[in-house]
């Protein structure tokens, strides 16, 4: 069992996570996340979570696991090479909060959306949640490519906007749209469920298919996946049709024109 590392979070919207590694001890993370370190840890690109301690062909089916996720062949592991603590921080890659996951205290394991995962403490392996229900796999959508964070330690996942902590009773339910689904322990059973109704499919704006938890167990749920956002800001440029304001400027479009802005 690993000892939980000394970490801290800061900020608020758009936070930073900072980790204090002691000597030797190592931290892995997706490519991306990092953003400064202290002279001492080195950084090694690894193939897959660099658990497979067998031949090249454990550590390539590693890997393919993660590219069925979406996620790249490689992570990076952070080590620290001194006798003293050395200090690690890795970014939110947008705005919400970062939740630390004891998975000593939920069993060892932790099932999460694909691009929640940010960090965690070397040992931690990453796969795939293979789901044997059909459903969830044909029309699960953005939030059902589900990653399985297992083993002992700490990991850090990422929420965007205000996360939701909610403790499902046993025989308890909730529907969830699927891309606000950060993760949840390994006692909730789910699944993907079609909205009801013709107007609802037609007219209702908000896609054909939920996420339904049931407990026991605890559920993550975030108020602005990435891809919402993404949607919104490509949906109010103008390259995605939007109508630009001239945010305030006497000048409107030909101040655009003139600075550059008018691509």
């Amino acid at each position: 069992m690993h000892k939980i590392m000394d970490y801290t979070i800061y900020g608020e919207e758009m936070q930073y996570l900072e980790i204090n590694l002691s000597s030797s001890e190592s931290v892995v993370a997706e490519a991306g996340g990092f953003m400064m370190m202290e002279d001492g840890i080195q950084m090694k690109t690894i193939f897959g979570d660099g658990t497979d301690a067998g031949g090249i062909m454990d550590k390539l089916f590693s890997a393919g696991k993660r590219l069925l996720t979406g996620e790249s062949l490689f992570m990076t592991l952070f080590q620290n090479t001194y006798s003293n603590q050395r200090k690690i921080s890795f970014a939110s890659p947008y705005p919400g909060k970062i939740l630390p996951i004891d998975l000593n205290t939920i069993g060892g394991k932790f099932i999460c959306q694909k691009d929640a995962f940010l960090c965690a403490n070397q040992g931690v392996k990453i796969g795939i949640e293979f789901s044997r229900k059909l459903g969830r796999g044909l029309f699960g959508g953005e939030g059902f490519i589900m990653q399985r964070l297992e083993g002992s330690g700490l990991a850090f996942i990422h929420a965007g906007g205000t996360m939701a902590k909610i403790e499902l009773h046993p025989g308890e339910m909730i529907k969830v749209d699927t891309g606000c689904v950060v993760g949840f322990t390994q006692t909730v059973d789910y699944d993907v469920q079609l909205v009801g109704g013709i107007r609802n499919t037609i007219f209702g704006g908000e896609g054909l298919f939920f996420a339904t938890l049931k407990g026991p167990g605890t559920v993550f749920v975030q108020s602005l996946p990435f891809s919402r956002l993404a949607g919104r800001i490509w949906a109010a440029a103008p390259q995605g049709g939007g109508k630009h304001k001239g945010e305030g400027s006497l000048l409107g479009g030909l101040g655009n024109l003139l600075d550059g802005d008018n691509r």
